[in-house]
């Protein structure tokens, strides 16, 4: 099973530069698990390509319900975000470098695959990898030969 930041989990829903190598990441993972936060930033990502003219109502709502059934079918494994994740947050903020950039909902993803015991994140979110080893864990990004 393969933790995908929302960033990833875009690109397979939507025809983006990477989404087919991050639809070759999915194919035989044996699962993906994200957040329960991802869903909210999803709704958020495909409205915003609907305010910004990328997809019309139509495409937001067929995308919506894709996302549905695949969750149906155990694609999706949607993970708390529990009082330890936010602990764990918190305490990685304290430690921080102040050179490192990280964004709470970043953290919050980190936190959650660290918590429930990957060990590899995958993101094209330079600052969200940057910020990876802050939590053990491994960031890679698949369509960095792109």
């Amino acid at each position: 099973m393969r933790y995908f930041d929302t960033a990833y989990i875009v690109k397979l829903y939507l025809c983006e530069d990477g989404s087919e190598d991050v639809m070759r990441g999915a194919n035989g993972s044996g699962g993906l698990a994200s957040s329960a936060l991802a869903i909210s930033e999803l709704h958020a990502a495909l409205h915003r390509n609907v305010r910004e003219g990328r997809l019309d109502r139509g495409e937001f709502e067929a995308v919506l319900d894709r996302l549905r059934a695949d969750a149906e079918l155990g694609l999706w494994h949607w993970l708390p975000v529990s009082m330890a994740i936010h602990q764990r947050v918190a305490t990685t903020y304290r430690g921080l470098p102040a050179s490192v950039f990280l964004r709470a909902a970043d953290a919050i993803h980190l936190a959650t695959a660290a918590e429930h015991g990957f060990r590899q994140i995958y993101s094209n979110d330079q600052h969200l990898l940057a910020a990876a080893p802050h939590f053990s864990l491994l960031g890679i990004d698949l369509t960095a030969g792109d």
